[in-house]
């Protein structure tokens, strides 16, 4: 059987300069624990893990040629890879077209538990654009012709875990946030020509979150998350209107926001190593046990301007409503409906629920029986809340104060994206397959 997760690995080492000796007793841990994991394991598991490792190729698996263990590597697979767009008719599932953007050898490395084709792609009902991270930026119109493509360049990403930041349309423009390790910007598009518009520089690193536009009571703005800080932009100019210091911490989720307030945190602090959980992706982007604890969530008022960090160990400022320590979301966006914010915890199972308007909490560390990990957005509707787990089961919560389950079902497969929704059709995606779930 495979190894599901590695406790070390060769990137790994290189950074910590361990003797041989500490590489031998890593190593003799790590056989130990790979005994556990084939008690743990079902035996279909084990099956499913090792097609998902033999499909990325060389370099997948712990200490490969390619990404080196679970942690990602230090240089990208040296194979042929395809970014692709595939179409298809909503109501039958039948492929429609599908385009070959790219074919050539990735640019940059990935973490296991990554792809090269992680980003949202985005439409505007007269064309579709593909973003696959430092492999480039690509508009096709409905019937699958290209109308046009963008190299935004090539960049690292920390600890070579690749990219996953999505692209977002408003009015005339399309956004692309880039945060990586050595140049990072935040750049907007004519989304009918791919010409740059403006683009802004970011004095931030890595981030995984995708930024959103948000409507609000005052006016219309782009919020791009951070793990410093989190700015807000003109989406016409570029111009800055208001940054928030989250801390410091891995930025995987995208904020939500309603009329009045914008909800927003980072996941785990930096500082340190760990693996992580059975059920989770070990190390990944957002990924188990890097740092100590998670990040704070904050509620950012609706017209706020400048620095609207609170002073230390205050809970409010002129632009935050409101600061939860230790409550920021590790990697699974919030959800805010009916008055409530839902934050779904990484490992365990565990859910929490905020008051919308005065961050009081409603209930915390709630578990849901028999959850895996969350790394899927939750989503809301007909007074529920709906929480896919890596597992392929969606739980079903009664929104509100109250925690209770209320039911489930599953597909039966691993999860890691969040579903589409298009009015009562739900679009779902696990490793294997793509589901359209109905009424």
């Amino acid at each position: 059987m495979p190894t599901p997760g590695v406790i070390m690995t060769s990137a790994i080492y290189e950074r910590l300069k361990l003797s041989d000796d500490q590489k031998k007793q890593i190593e003799n841990a790590q056989k130990v624990v790979d005994a556990k994991l084939e008690k743990i394991l079902t035996e279909g598991q084990s099956k499913q893990l090792k097609e998902l490792r033999e499909r990325r190729g060389p370099g997948a698996g712990p200490g490969g040629a390619g990404r080196p263990g679970g942690f990602g590597g230090a240089r990208p697979p040296d194979q042929l890879y395809k970014w692709e767009i595939h179409c298809l008719d909503r109501k039958t599932g039948k492929t429609l077209w599908k385009q070959t953007a790219l074919e050539a050898k990735p640019k940059i490395a990935t973490h296991d538990s990554n792809t090269f084709a992680t980003e949202t792609p985005v439409a505007d009902g007269e064309r579709v654009y593909a973003y696959f991270g430092m492999h480039g930026l690509f508009c096709y119109d409905l019937d699958g012709k290209l109308i046009w493509k963008k190299d935004l360049g090539s960049f690292p990403m920390m600890m070579g875990w690749g990219t996953a930041a999505s692209p977002v349309l408003h009015g005339e423009h399309l956004f692309v946030q880039i945060d990586n390790e050595q140049k990072s910007f935040l750049v907007a598009l004519d989304r009918k020509t791919g010409d740059e518009k403006w683009r802004v520089n970011r004095d931030e690193k890595t981030t995984w979150g995708s930024p959103i536009v948000w409507k609000n009571k005052v006016r219309t703005e782009l919020v791009a998350p951070g793990s410093q800080k989190v700015r807000s932009y003109d989406p016409e100019t570029g111009k800055l209107l208001w940054e928030l210091s989250v801390g410091g911490g891995q930025c995987s989720s995208t904020p939500v926001g309603d009329d009045e307030r914008l909800y927003v945190g980072v996941g785990r602090r930096m500082g340190g190593f760990g693996g992580g959980a059975p059920g989770g992706r070990p190390g990944g982007p957002g990924g188990g046990g890097m740092g100590a604890g998670n990040g704070d969530l904050f509620a950012v008022k609706a017209g706020a301007s400048g620095d609207i960090t609170p002073k230390d160990g205050a809970k409010s400022s002129d632009g935050v409503a409101w600061v939860v320590p230790k409550a920021g979301p590790p990697m699974a966006s919030p959800v805010v409906y009916q008055g409530y914010v839902y934050v779904l915890e990484q490992q365990g199972g565990m859910v929490n629920c905020y008051e919308a308007a005065t961050g009081k909490a409603a209930y915390t560390k709630e578990r849901i029986p028999n959850a895996r990990a969350f790394w899927a957005s939750p989503w809301a509707g007909d007074g529920k809340i709906f929480c896919l787990d890596d597992g392929g089961t969606t739980h079903v919560l009664q929104a509100g104060p109250e925690f209770k389950v209320l039911s489930k079902s599953t597909v039966g497969e691993m999860c890691w994206s969040s579903p589409a929704i298009a009015g009562s059709t739900l679009i779902l995606r696990s490793v294997d397959h793509l589901y359209c779930i109905a009424k």
